[in-house]
């Protein structure tokens, strides 16, 4: 990679999470107006499955010393596809993006070859203010294949929580039940399997992956309809300093779907995120999930607030030299 003179290209480690995290959010204030990434989330990308951050990452820093740029590769199921994203200073470090993206697209490559593939499928995403970024991407092979929401709704004055439909009870998830965590997950899973881009991962995966950090118990929630497991909620403090609610995971069995478990299971939501304080509820939505969940969230007084456009292209395994 060729860098302005005396700009500096090394790999990272987690003494460099405070200088990263700069980086993060002048790139985030840029791209969405406010920061959205913290501490805890840096230093999980650094520690991420199936992530080797002398391989799969690169900092630069300007003559000064300071980090301007970031980039990694990200595949927490080792499965399936690979996402890219490079950071910068957008008032610094514009210039170094695109040189950044060919790197990663090289470790891409070399993946590919490591796990035995002919080729690897790899996205990264653009806001709209990114307009190089996104001129970047196409010149590097990228298409647009989806548009993700952010969609929030206000919490002051919210009404009561309504009565859910005949049958169907909402229950706070069993953390400590290992019998309820499967359950979740079996929810979790089979509601997903429907929908274009999921990844299954077996319940012990999924469970290692789960941050400490992001193991709000008391805002997940477990559905039933007449006793029978039918949908589940899981939350996340991703937004708190939005100071929102954040629903990670809303997951309706197929049979149940359309009969008001998905707007029980939200209402609960907003009701406990509303009694701790916050502010707004908050979510992301895939507009191409054949499920359709936008209407529902419109239902529940959700409202679209900004879109992430997703861009991806095939990478042919690195040949050997």
């Amino acid at each position: 990679m060729t860098l302005p003179a005396d700009w500096a290209a090394r790999r990272p480690t987690l003494d460099d999470v405070p200088g990263i995290l700069a980086v993060v959010h002048a790139a985030d204030t840029f791209a969405i107006g406010h920061p959205d990434f913290d501490a805890e989330d840096v230093k999980a990308a650094l520690t991420a499955p199936f992530f080797d951050p002398a391989r799969d990452s690169w900092l630069v820093s300007d003559p000064q010393g300071r980090l301007v740029a970031w980039s990694v590769v990200d595949n927490p199921t080792g499965v399936g596809r690979e996402f890219v994203d490079v950071l910068v200073d957008p008032e610094r470090a514009e210039a170094v993006r695109a040189p950044l993206l060919a790197l990663m697209l090289d470790r891409v490559a070399e993946r590919a070859a490591e796990r035995s593939l002919p080729a690897l499928t790899v996205r990264a995403s653009a806001y709209p203010p990114e307009t190089r970024w996104v001129t970047e991407l196409t010149e590097a092979g990228f298409s647009r294949v989806k548009r993700y929401v952010r969609m929030s709704r206000d919490l002051a004055g919210l009404p009561a929580e309504p009565p859910p439909p005949p049958g169907v009870t909402v229950r706070p998830l069993r953390a400590g039940d290992e019998d309820d965590l499967r359950l979740f997950h079996r929810i979790y899973d089979t509601a997903f399997r429907d929908t274009p881009d999921y990844e299954p991962a077996g319940y012990d995966h999924w469970r290692e992956r789960l941050p400490a950090y992001d193991r709000t118990w008391d805002e997940w929630f477990v559905a039933e309809v007449d006793g029978e497991p039918a949908g589940a909620l899981q939350s996340s403090d991703q937004a708190l300093e939005q100071d929102s609610g954040w629903v990670r995971t809303l997951s309706v069995l197929p049979k149940y779907r359309r009969h008001g478990v998905g707007a029980a299971l939200l209402w609960r939501a907003f009701t406990v995120y509303a009694a701790k304080g916050r502010r707004h509820a908050g979510l992301g939505v895939d507009l191409t999930n054949p499920t359709s969940p936008a209407t529902l969230y419109r239902s529940v007084g959700l409202r679209e607030m900004r879109w992430t456009d997703m861009y991806e292209r095939t990478v042919p395994a690195a040949t050997a030299v």
